[in-house]
């Protein structure tokens, strides 16, 4: 019986068109659409360009793909400096087991579609990203009349301001003057407004 997740992932490889590879008894490898022998150079190429490759044995039909992809990743890091973290593959190791297999391909699986999902946004807003570099002043604007932003009241004319003053503090010099009177019982205390 098969997972949901294993479901889903064989669904997803039948219906992706996919270059096959045949490969020979020789270790070559060809490929019928291009008529042409191709190396595993050519086959890690293909894949960076998003073709789906499919390699087979040539004589049994036996799906080789997981084979090869993991021989180019080999041989690309007795090339690099820096190959795949040690921790990596001291748990590729480990994960011997069908549940910490299935978990880490899941893992592994997850991260790399969102660090795809990340290129290809950065791909498509790199444009984007060029005119605000040019153009800053043009990108602020672009961005304020998007939003919609919660008006300020306008400001009051100097002389209303100055004359509001002026009052205010007329009013408050009345008050101090009436401090200092006495009030008388009958009379009531004048208040100013």
């Amino acid at each position: 019986m098969k997972s949901k997740s294993a479901a889903r992932k064989s669904a997803d490889e039948n219906s992706k068109p996919k270059l096959v590879i045949k490969k020979y008894s020789d270790r070559r490898l060809y490929d019928a659409a291009a008529s042409r022998y191709v190396k595993l150079d050519d086959i890690a190429q293909m894949v960076r360009e998003g073709i789906e490759v499919k390699v087979v044995d040539a004589r049994s039909g036996q799906d080789l793909t997981r084979l090869i992809l993991t021989q180019i990743i080999l041989d690309h890091a007795r090339e690099q400096s820096a190959p795949l973290p040690l921790q990596l593959l001291e748990q590729l190791v480990r994960a011997s087991d069908a549940a910490t297999h299935e978990f880490l391909s899941w893992y592994l699986n997850s991260t790399l579609d969102l660090y795809q999902k990340v290129q290809d946004t950065l791909r498509t807003r790199l444009p984007e990203a060029k005119s605000v570099v040019a153009r800053p002043i043009d990108f602020v604007r672009k961005l304020l009349a998007e939003h919609s932003w919660p008006t300020l009241p306008a400001p009051a004319p100097a002389a209303q301001d100055m004359e509001h003053l002026r009052r205010r503090v007329e009013e408050l010099e009345a008050r101090l003057g009436n401090q200092g009177e006495p009030t008388g019982r009958g009379k009531k205390a004048r208040r100013s407004t």
